[in-house]
């Protein structure tokens, strides 16, 4: 079940926080969100989920910035989500959608409990040229049934700036170890 945007406003202050709160950003069943004047774009030529990648910091200026295809961006939402006992969802603004614009590659999904940002991996399919503050994205909300357990992740929870991968983290030496062996690129003992 979807909420209604009357019951995502009955739930602000309690399940839901969207920090700051804009009533003309509500709609039918989901609450347009911002996007910030700033994108990061990583440096590297190929992106190694092993370690972290080198990028790059882009102030959007109020003219706009052009978005060139086949490039990744990083970007962020103006507004702080917070989700308790819902699963918040995120999904690009049909308008956007229209004009090219892929808003997220393949993170809509929340997790209850978020606290923080949405990063928004942008990719434009043609030229285009954005602008900060545009509605970019709308937020909505799942119910759930069953035993809550809400998101506590250290790498992306509480976050308070764009979040690259930090898919790095994951993987740690005996995990390593463990592939090497299972590939056989390292002998037991």
């Amino acid at each position: 079940m979807i909420l209604t945007g009357e019951e995502i406003r009955a739930r602000i202050g309690s399940d839901i926080v969207i920090d700051p709160f804009v009533e003309a950003q509500l709609n039918p069943n989901s609450y347009n969100l911002r996007l910030h004047n700033e994108l990061l774009v990583y440096e590297e030529i190929v992106l190694d989920m092993r370690r972290p990648n080198r990028f790059r910091r882009y102030e959007i200026p109020p003219e706009g910035l052009v978005l060139s295809p086949n490039q990744l961006y990083l970007g962020r939402t103006v507004e702080r989500t917070e989700t308790h006992n819902l699963v918040p969802m995120l999904e690009g603004r049909s308008s956007i959608g229209r004009l090219g614009l892929f808003v997220h590659v393949t993170a809509g999904f929340g997790d209850v409990g978020f606290r923080g940002y949405w990063t928004l991996e942008m990719f434009a399919v043609q030229p285009i040229r954005i602008y900060p503050g545009v509605e970019i994205a709308q937020i909505f909300y799942h119910a759930i049934e069953g035993d809550v357990r809400e998101y506590a992740s250290e790498k992306y929870q509480n976050n308070r700036d764009i979040q690259p991968s930090l898919l790095f983290r994951e993987f740690g030496q005996e995990e390593d170890r463990q592939m090497r062996l299972a590939f056989g690129q390292e002998k037991p003992g």
